[in-house]
């Protein structure tokens, strides 16, 4: 969704630099051979997602081949093309509900050797199910924002809580797919046509204040540590458009019957975070979706085991996505292990992020000469 000055909110394809404007090609009569029922004048986009992949799955071969031929995008392309530079990007859909799962092992089994201990680093759980907590929509922010240095209860060196703002301000290399199939309640999503039920990726900030989050997450999780924002990418990947990528999923051990898959089930897309400060940027972490331990369709299959009702729009990110290599931690407290600092140049270190700093994540895949881009998701922190 994009919008120029702030005002009249559309939906928009990314080409290059520049934003095909779907709701001008739409009265063009571009689409006319689809049942597309004025979603594409919708102010987002979640009525074009509810039309179904039947429908939906169609739009992109239309425009591809619109692109490569003299039809009715290069014949009116000074109208339905804008610069990228020149609009504001928004939330592309409406969220009603976000769950934010904890499914990366290297992640995992790092972040609980901090908190915990090495012997006991991954909970007793976390090999038999995906592990999440349901997080707070209303403060996903698009790309962009500017993120606020958050203030929670913290425990001081002497042991006792005080109120402060946090110290320890992290980011979460994260993806995140968008549902695009409403259930009721009662329902469940078997595992192998969950894959029906997502209809596209985007790139996912988990912004943490690992303080706050270490006096509060016993026992029920993250609250305030997590819930002040996320950032999430203006562009929304199709799951048909990844398919070139799709690969084999890391080894599990047994799990029960509802979670068994046996397909390819997750992409090879790669990822990258960059932290700029001032003008300098450095690249802090390289990691590959392909990391997940429990893939998208897992994550669905048990997120509505028990009957929950899924809408579309709703959102689910992955979790942290770390791999084994030193140089794919995929957070801070990873990389500095909550008490070495990070070296980034002469005079320049970091242990968490500091007031002015700037996170950038990157994504795309790419194979035979094929490549997909997923945007940016950026923010930067202020006081």
């Amino acid at each position: 969704m994009f919008s120029i000055n702030g005002k009249d909110k559309r939906i928009g394809v990314a080409v290059g630099d520049f934003i095909i404007d779907l709701r001008k090609a739409y009265v063009l009569g571009v689409f006319d051979e689809l049942d597309l029922q004025n979603t594409l004048l919708s102010d987002t986009l979640n009525p074009f997602i509810s039309l179904g992949k039947s429908i939906t799955n169609k739009v992109r071969p239309i425009l591809q081949k619109e692109l490569c031929s003299e039809g009715l995008l290069k014949k009116h392309a000074d109208e339905l093309l804008v610069k990228q530079s020149d609009v504001q990007m928004h939330v592309p859909v409406v969220i009603g509900d976000y769950t934010d799962f904890y499914s990366s092992k290297e992640h995992a089994t790092n972040v609980g050797a901090i908190f915990r201990d090495k012997e006991n680093a991954l909970p007793p759980n976390w090999l038999h199910l995906p592990i999440a907590y349901h997080g707070r929509s209303s403060s996903i922010k698009i790309s962009g924002t500017d993120i606020h240095r958050p203030q929670g209860q913290v425990m001081t060196s002497e042991g006792r809580p005080v109120l402060a703002l946090t110290k320890s301000l992290d980011f979460e290399l994260e993806m995140a797919f968008v549902i695009g199939k409403t259930t009721n309640s009662g329902e469940q999503v078997p595992v192998a046509k969950a894959e029906e039920y997502i209809f596209g990726m985007v790139l996912f900030n988990d912004w943490s204040a690992r303080d706050i989050q270490r006096w509060e997450y016993q026992p029920l999780g993250p609250f305030l540590a997590k819930n002040f924002a996320s950032t999430i990418s203006p562009w929304i990947v199709t799951m048909e458009a990844l398919e070139p990528f799709r690969t084999k999923s890391p080894e599990q051990k047994k799990v029960l019957d509802y979670l068994k898959d046996n397909r390819n089930t997750t992409f090879d897309i790669q990822l990258q975070v960059i932290l700029k400060i001032k003008e300098q940027e450095f690249v802090i972490t390289k990691s590959n979706f392909k990391y997940l331990y429990w893939s998208m369709a897992q994550q669905l299959a048990h997120h509505t085991i028990n009957g929950c009702n899924i809408n579309v729009g709703d959102v689910m990110a992955s979790g942290t996505i770390s791999g084994a290599d030193e140089d794919a931690k995929a957070c801070l407290l990873e990389i500095t292990e909550g008490k070495k600092k990070l070296e980034l140049s002469a005079g320049i270190s970091r242990m968490f992020l500091e007031n002015g700093d700037e996170i950038i994540l990157k994504a795309w895949a790419e194979k035979d000469g094929i490549r997909v881009g997923f945007g940016e998701a950026s923010g930067k922190i202020i006081a």
